[in-house]
């Protein structure tokens, strides 16, 4: 056995003042955010829904995030003090009197009284048309809703399921369990397949935050939703440092609010990377089946979601759903149309990233829907149980690319990180098992990936394991859960995040 180990150079990021780096927090206390304006201040408007005895502290919270605000964690350089939103993006966030809708005590009350089912619905109702009350010509550019911990992870037993299709998701999610478990015993392993895989329990049960955040995507002049717990605005609640908390809560905002926090240095402009995924779907004919999901990141265009096919649960290969040719064509050709538009132009290339290996048939179906693309890719990723070990006290660095006997390849997204000097992770670090459709330049795919792993704007970080085309999937996922069978849910990423 012959393994092949390099170590990738990390992919650098633009921000502001056309300045480069490869963390975004130190980055952009030197130079601000991409889209930062170099001359003058923006003020983002927000909206703020919340019981009406929190509109003091959120307020406050707000305030504090202009200035300084230091971090009081162990690793400094990894770490680092909060500038101030005026300096990391060039922006203030201001709630106006106008956008402030508060939880009156008395209508939270008459809804916790009722029983499970009919309180989910009157809390919704209670906190959707708060929401809606904004959507207006004049509105704010993001909604930021405060739930009391009693909502923040409020579920139920989803009423709309028949006998029927609650008994055939309940053997979906024995059947998965068990497959887990043969494949990974270890819990870290297990959660991280569960990032990437259809999981019944969200058709089973309702989530209220993801209920909450359908029903508004879907009304006329909607804004984005950015929810808030105690332990981001409340001292005496927070588990990270005020840094911190204000490095991840400025960031989403800045990118909800419609600018680009940073980009990779090095992707080509006109290079269209989408990721395909399924998710469990419940059909008005009272079967159980998959939707299909493309999601697509260029540096060229906004990032965007579609919903593809809809199929029977059966259509499936070693347990993996698979889109048919005349469903994968369809579904890539729209994604296409879809980047021409905003574009103006075809991509040069396009990238699909899927989390099994392709069906003959969807490979196919790719194939003919990119017709008019110059080149294409067919790259799947994968779990592993493959683990490196070095010796010394340093784990195997991010970026490291490992071929086994060119048959093999390997990726660690996750593993020391040189610039934070440190694994930001509890175990060995875990690579990603990936390969590709047909013959490509493996090492250049590998390097794609790694550069897409620092495209997340929900945090700060700038790391995550899963490149965006992939990361955002089970997110995007439970969302369409409540979105019935609409064909056209909202597109843009800003309102799934």
């Amino acid at each position: 056995m012959t393994i092949r180990l390099q170590v990738l150079g990390e992919p650098l990021l633009e921000f502001g003042r056309n300045e480069y780096g490869v963390d975004p927090r130190l980055a952009m206390r030197k130079s601000g955010a991409l889209m930062a304006l170099p001359d003058r201040i923006e003020t983002h408007q927000l909206g703020l829904v919340c019981p009406v005895d929190e509109v003091q502290a959120i307020k406050t919270w707000f305030s504090v995030m202009r200035g300084l605000v230091m971090g009081d964690e162990a690793n400094a350089s990894r770490f680092g003090a909060f500038p101030g939103t005026e300096r990391a993006f060039g922006c203030v966030y201001e709630i106006p009197e106008q956008f402030i809708k508060t939880i009156d005590q008395r209508e939270f009350a008459l809804q916790q009284s009722k029983n499970p089912a009919e309180k989910f619905e009157g809390l919704l109702d209670l906190y959707a048309g708060k929401i809606e009350s904004m959507f207006n010509d004049v509105r704010p550019k993001v909604v930021v809703v405060a739930f009391r911990e009693s909502e923040a992870d409020l579920r139920v037993t989803n009423s709309k399921l028949s006998p029927e299709e609650r008994q055939a998701l309940e053997y979906l999610q024995r059947e998965d369990d068990k497959q887990t478990e043969l494949f990974a015993p270890d819990p870290e392993e297990l959660k991280r397949i569960a990032e990437l895989k259809p999981q019944a329990e969200e058709l089973l049960f309702r989530n209220f935050y993801r209920a909450l955040k359908a029903r508004m995507m879907q009304r006329p002049n909607s804004v984005p939703l950015q929810v808030i717990r105690e332990h981001t605005y409340r001292e005496d609640k927070a588990s990270q440092s005020g840094a911190t908390r204000a490095w991840n809560l400025g960031t989403s905002l800045f990118y909800k609010a419609g600018s680009i926090p940073w980009r990779p240095k090095d992707l080509p402009s006109n290079y269209c990377f989408v990721g395909v995924s399924f998710h469990h779907l419940k059909r008005k004919a009272g079967d159980v089946m998959y939707a299909s999901v493309a999601q697509a990141f260029s540096s060229t265009v906004q990032p965007f979601v579609l919903r593809g096919a809809t199929i029977p649960k059966d259509q499936v290969e070693y347990k993996q759903p698979y889109l048919k040719e005349a469903q994968a064509a369809d579904l890539i050709e729209r994604v296409i149309e879809a980047y021409v538009k905003n574009a103006g132009t075809v991509p040069d290339r396009v990238v699909i990233h899927k989390t099994s290996r392709y069906h003959a048939e969807e490979a196919k179906g790719f194939n003919s829907g990119l017709s008019k693309v110059a080149a294409i890719d067919l790259v799947w990723l994968g779990q592993t149980g493959f683990r490196l070990v070095k010796k010394g006290t340093q784990e195997v660095w991010r970026g490291t690319w490992v071929d086994v006997d060119g048959r093999e390849n390997y990726l660690f997204t996750t593993g020391y990180v040189p610039w934070w000097k440190e694994y930001p992770g509890p175990h060995i670090p875990a690579p990603l098992l990936f390969g590709s459709h047909g013959k490509t330049d493996l090492k250049a795919r590998a390097e794609e990936i790694l550069t897409l792993t620092k495209m997340n704007w929900n945090s700060s970080d700038g790391l995550a394991r899963y490149p965006v085309t992939i990361s955002f999937a089970r997110r995007v996922g439970m969302v369409m859960t409540e979105l019935g069978d609409d064909p056209s849910p909202n597109p843009s990423y800003r309102f799934y995040m």
